[in-house]
């Protein structure tokens, strides 16, 4: 009797062989990387830090009214502004300028901006941090300076008919010290502030 044999060629047998472990490898890892490690990290997530995983939202009487990492503008005089955002305070267009210092468009956007602090809180533009007439690199930096804050005090005091030393304490009170006490600097989240503020302030 004589015995069946593949007719196909070794070198074919071994490229089957090599495209279906192939094949094998890549379903394992969509199935482990593109759903179990998103499921798992994400239950991981909700259980441990439930406020972190949901954007650090703020929630005030039951409505969102915005998020401790996100920067949003304020145009009354009653509360405090944060620094310029190159991204227009759009959290889905996270970006810094991308100019250099040599770039004119810089130093005119600088002055222009330099000259509206300074006429809105009433001081030279000389005496005004950095961090107010500068974008961050993510755009949308909810902190400022101490220094930033202080600078507002008077306006957001006489605006709102409170005393400068009460609002100057919310700012000491509302300043976050650098993470691990050497990590960055010490900071005033600019929303935080503000509803500090109005929770004074009815």
């Amino acid at each position: 009797m004589k015995t069946m044999t593949s007719t196909l060629p070794m070198s074919t047998l071994e490229g089957n062989a090599n495209w279906l472990a192939a094949l094998r490898f890549s379903i394992v890892s969509i199935i482990c990387a593109g759903l179990l490690f998103p499921v798992v990290t994400a239950l991981v997530g909700q259980t441990l830090f439930p406020a972190q995983a949901n954007g650090s939202l703020i929630i005030r009487d039951g409505v969102v009214v915005g998020s401790s990492l996100v920067a949003q503008p304020f145009a009354d005089a009653r509360y405090f502004q944060p620094r310029p955002s190159a991204a227009g305070f759009d959290p889905r267009a996270l970006a810094g300028s991308n100019w250099a210092p040599s770039n004119p468009a810089l130093r005119e956007r600088i002055a222009a901006t330099s000259a509206a602090v300074a006429g809105r809180e009433g001081v030279a533009a000389s005496a005004i941090p950095s961090d107010l007439v500068t974008a961050s690199g993510s755009g949308i930096d909810p902190h400022i300076s101490p220094a930033g804050a202080r600078l507002q005090t008077a306006r957001v005091a006489r605006a709102r008919g409170l005393p400068e030393s009460q609002v100057q304490g919310l700012v000491d009170a509302s300043t976050q010290a650098p993470t691990f006490g050497v990590l960055g600097q010490a900071r005033v989240n600019v929303l935080e502030l503000n509803l500090a503020l109005d929770s004074l302030d009815p």
